[in-house]
């Protein structure tokens, strides 16, 4: 079922549920200028078949208000929009899946807004903390020191997005995830394919912004929160991941309390069909839904 929702003054959120109307409360966080529908149908439907699972387009994504170019809002507002989504959808708590840039702003949640959340899954991020590393070796490594962004992604993202037509650029996105994929898994770019001209569909356009690149990300330090976590939180490990690579998801699970730590083989910072079903299993376990 699809819906909008106002969470601020002139913004305007598309949403979708999935599953039994019943279920326990799934919401899927995605990552910087993605759609909901960068959750692929797959994954949704196998979470949906334990979960009332919900999707959103951030603003400047999809469906929803793109006012970043009139009214810039700090990256932090993104967090409330999550809990303004539950709000309007009557979810007093929900399990919350975070990816990428979604996992920074479910951290934001862990710390400021536990009492909304039964759980959070976080994928493909880094910790908002500047608590050292502690390596098998025992020594201690500042998260400054800890790998950064596979030189070949930052090559891509340095090229300007020129507009030479939809079928130029769904080309261009599809070379986006095969570098996002990592080398561990067979690229399909038939399915990359198909989930761009989705998601170009569903937004009716294919123009792109960078709004979530240019937002204020001062303030996002939650490092005693995150040490002092109520919310259970489980944290996936991508060997293949090229833009937080390890051991970036063990320094996350070292400094949210109580954090477990759970490896999807061959897996990046993307969501191929490889990786529907083990991700889901992941995921539902930590729900106790499986």
């Amino acid at each position: 079922m699809e819906r909008f929702v106002d969470v601020a003054p002139d913004v305007r959120l598309w949403t979708e549920e999935t599953g039994a109307p019943d279920a326990p409360p799934l919401l899927l966080v995605m990552g910087a200028q993605a759609s909901g529908l960068g959750w692929p149908d797959a994954l949704v439907e196998r979470l949906a078949a334990r979960h009332r699972v919900i999707r959103y387009d951030h603003r400047d994504t999809g469906r929803s208000t793109w006012p970043f170019e009139e009214r810039p809002y700090p990256l932090d507002a993104l967090a409330e929009d999550a809990i303004a989504v539950l709000d309007a959808l009557g979810v007093e708590r929900a399990h919350v899946v975070g990816m990428s840039m979604g996992g920074m702003l479910t951290q934001l949640l862990i710390a400021d807004r536990p009492e909304r959340l039964l759980s959070a899954t976080l994928i493909g991020t880094c910790a908002l903390s500047g608590t050292p590393y502690t390596a098998p070796d025992g020594s201690r490594v500042p998260p400054a020191d800890l790998p950064g962004i596979d030189p070949q992604l930052l090559e891509l993202w340095a090229r300007p997005v020129v507009d030479r037509g939809r079928d130029a650029e769904v080309e261009r996105r599809v070379e986006h995830w095969r570098a996002l994929g990592g080398e561990l898994i067979p690229f399909d770019a038939a399915f990359a394919r198909a989930l761009e001209e989705g998601i170009i569909d569903h937004t009716g356009h294919h123009r792109t912004s960078t709004a979530h690149a240019r937002a204020d990300a001062s303030g996002l330090d939650r490092t005693e929160g995150l040490a002092a976590a109520t919310v259970p939180t489980l944290v996936i490990s991508a060997p293949a991941e090229p833009v937080f690579p390890p051991p970036h998801p063990q320094h996350l699970a070292q400094v949210i309390r109580g954090a477990r730590l759970t490896e999807i083989p061959g897996m990046g910072h993307a969501l191929p069909p490889q990786v529907h079903t083990p991700l889901a299993e992941a995921i539902l376990a930590h729900t106790g839904h499986r």
